[in-house]
């Protein structure tokens, strides 16, 4: 938050909760969110098992928890631009456009990862 002045420990400390606020309201206000945690519950601990290597068990669990992170951006993106203003824009529109375009890019990588992984 703005105005804060912690430092060391406390800020760390902060950070974690205002993290855990985020994921809080990610799963209260964001469908595709839950949706993409639920692949996660069951894709990451499966692609530990499948994977043969490290790497793979690294790139099998990573790509899934990348959708995680390009979803946060993409609803971080869209509530901004919700809070700018409701009305129709193209700028507005076009920025939401390109946030999901990031988010399918990413289930992309994902579903190639594991289809050229999985097949060897």
């Amino acid at each position: 938050m703005a105005g804060q002045s912690f430092s060391g420990i406390r800020r760390i400390y902060a950070a974690f909760f205002n993290s855990l606020a985020g994921f809080r309201a990610a799963w209260d206000h964001e469908e595709a969110f839950r949706q993409e945690c639920l692949l996660c519950l069951v894709g990451v601990p499966l692609g530990l098992w499948l994977g043969q290597t490290g790497i793979e068990r690294a790139l099998l669990a990573g790509v899934l928890l990348n959708v995680l992170v390009v979803e946060l951006l993409n609803s971080a993106l869209e509530a901004t631009v919700d809070r700018i203003g409701y009305e129709r824009h193209t700028l507005s529109g076009r920025a939401k456009d390109i946030g999901s375009a990031a988010v399918f890019l990413a289930l992309a990588l994902a579903a190639m990862v594991w289809l050229l992984v999985l097949i060897r």
